[in-house]
């Protein structure tokens, strides 16, 4: 008969044993709700913070040198197009861009033309990724540009309206990504005759 108690009586204290574990895991599951949403709300107090910053900065931009070639595309079945080459400085103090909700700027200098074949042309020619922490002037003489200078025709030989503007996405912590132009552009022309030199 004890035995028979005995047997009948474990049910009840496996029963007792998984009250105790499923109070422990509602209680965790509890905390971990609880935190999440804490750390939710801080992370839209940050975002919040931020949101009608302008992010915009003065920016000089110079060209004191530009040619233009008219040379075999091996991207394009070896058409011959025009290849524009140009040296440039750049000045931009972009320190009032950084606030605690600013991971990392990315600077991308653009290059903006019309010609016969296309109302809007867009050239990315130069780029740059400034951290938090690092030196977020620009203060550069004779750059050269760090991607080439295609168009997709005879269209940079002769013309006389390329403008060139930096922009930058404001890459946060949290939050959306603002692509944003830079205050001050530079307006440029090409010569008329293509560089003979190699």
């Amino acid at each position: 008969l004890h035995t028979l108690t005995s047997i009948f009586s474990l049910p009840q204290e496996f029963g007792t044993c998984f009250a105790k574990m499923n109070t422990l895991c509602s209680r965790a599951n509890a905390l971990l709700a609880f935190t999440l949403s804490v750390l939710a709300s801080l992370t839209f107090i940050c975002f919040l913070s931020t949101f009608f910053e302008a992010y915009k900065a003065n920016v000089d931009i110079k060209t004191f040198k530009a040619t233009v070639k008219n040379v075999p595309d091996y991207s394009a079945a070896r058409e011959y197009n025009d290849l524009g080459f140009i040296t440039f400085d750049l000045k931009a103090d972009l320190t009032s861009l950084f606030n605690w909700n600013v991971k990392q700027l990315f600077l991308y200098l653009t290059a903006e033309y019309e010609t016969p074949n296309n109302k809007l042309n867009q050239v990315v020619l130069w780029d740059k990724i400034i951290q938090r922490g690092e030196n977020p002037i620009l203060d550069y003489h004779g750059l050269n540009t760090k991607y080439y200078f295609w168009d997709d025709g005879k269209g940079l030989k002769g013309n006389q309206n390329v403008t060139l503007t930096l922009s930058w996405n404001v890459v946060p912590n949290a939050g959306h990504l603002p692509n944003v132009f830079g205050v001050g552009s530079h307006r440029f022309q090409f010569p008329a005759e293509y560089h003979s030199k190699s």
